[in-house]
């Protein structure tokens, strides 16, 4: 098992720190990285984790923040987050969609299969979304594990490769 700290991705997300402080809570050192930094540097810390935050942009915006795909062929475990679960799927080759209904606030979310990632999750939930971008499709190797009525695919999960993904804000 690696040694390092969780990285917590910057991608501009008003809850970047909180995520970081989330893990620190959990009695797990975490490091909040800019997008900006290379894979290889990322992976150079050794990291037991990495988590993609969210963020204001759209991944259909020019200029807008990408996610390197040697990040997911890594091996290490990756959760994606709001805009990081869309930068995945959309990395992966995933349907995403640029005309989405938006979501803000609380937001009721359907738990399709309760495993992996949302394993012992009740079967209808409320969760804090803020997006106006969704993963219509998951990428190929994934399942779909939660929805809602504005983002067919609200929660993925990979467990082979260790890659994981919700629209939602768990940490808040």
């Amino acid at each position: 098992m690696a040694a390092g700290p969780v990285l917590v991705v910057d991608f501009g997300a008003q809850y970047a720190q909180l995520i970081a402080r989330r893990v620190r809570e959990a009695n797990v050192y975490s490091e909040l990285v800019p997008h900006s930094m290379p894979v290889n540097e990322m992976l150079a810390k050794d990291p037991q984790a990495i988590i993609l935050s969210g963020g204001p942009a759209s991944v259909f915006e020019p200029g807008a923040p990408r996610v390197d795909k040697k990040l997911f062929e890594a091996g290490v475990p990756v959760l994606g987050i709001c805009y990081g679960f869309q930068a995945m799927a959309y990395a992966l080759g995933a349907d995403v969609d640029k005309a989405a209904l938006g979501e803000y606030g609380k937001t009721e979310t359907f738990i399709d299969e309760s495993k992996g990632l949302l394993e012992g999750s009740p079967a209808d939930q409320n969760t804090w979304m803020s997006h106006g971008v969704a993963v219509k499709t998951a990428p190929e190797g994934f399942e779909v594990l939660a929805h809602t009525e504005g983002a067919p695919v609200a929660a993925m999960q990979d467990e082979s490769r260790k890659l994981y993904g919700v629209q939602w804000h768990p940490e808040v």
